[in-house]
């Protein structure tokens, strides 16, 4: 692949990475390497109900229920795993308080020190969540259909919505997924688009 190539892919994946953050149901966060909020999608904000001012620029710890924070070196070692999981309470800007069960995928886009958070299940007061290690392997080979499949998904689009644009069943858009889900070892949708925005599953080649 030439420069100029490479240039426009690694634009086309910006663009499309950019477009499936805003676009997402799923609450997602971008953070930097102290823990702060660089970018915050609509379903984020929704989340927590603060307005976006509120939160860019500050850390995560600012928010956490119980005020505390993890350790800089448990951070730094996270940082150097593919991806990691884990449970974190927030104060709401209502003052209520939600757990919510997260997947942290670092350095996606470009080797800017960035995290990927997206939320995979959130509960109310009085429910603790746990969380669940994903199994973690290679990646995953998926194929062009499943491929198609989940870069819709990522852009927002629902399954009724993505068997239009495809032309194919809803039922087979539904065994895409699942397939696709069950190669990146994910547990729900928001999960797999994560990891798979993590793993630049559209790049022309691999890297």
């Amino acid at each position: 692949m030439s420069t100029t190539e490479t240039a426009d892919a690694r634009s086309g994946w910006a663009a499309l990475f950019r477009d499936a953050f805003n676009q997402s149901k799923n609450a997602m966060v971008l953070l930097d390497d102290d823990r702060r909020h660089v970018e915050v999608n609509g379903a984020y904000v929704q989340l927590l109900g603060y307005r976006p001012s509120e939160l860019i620029g500050r850390p995560v710890r600012e928010f956490r229920a119980d005020g505390g924070a993890v350790s800089a070196e448990r951070w730094h070692a996270a940082l150097r795993h593919k991806q990691f999981t884990g449970v974190i309470e927030l104060r709401r800007a209502d003052d209520s308080i939600i757990s919510v069960e997260f997947a942290g995928h670092p350095e996606v886009v470009t080797g800017q020190q960035l995290v990927l958070f997206v939320a995979l299940r959130v509960a109310r007061p009085g429910r603790v969540l746990q969380a669940e290690t994903p199994a973690a392997g290679p990646r995953p080979d998926l194929s062009a259909r499943e491929i198609d499949v989940v870069k819709l998904l990522a852009l927002g689009y629902s399954g009724p919505e993505v068997a239009d644009e495809l032309r194919i069943a809803h039922n087979t858009v539904r065994t895409h997924t699942r397939n696709a889900m069950t190669k990146m070892g994910a547990r729900s949708r928001a999960q797999l688009v994560a990891m798979s925005l993590a793993e630049a599953l559209y790049w022309p080649d691999p890297f």
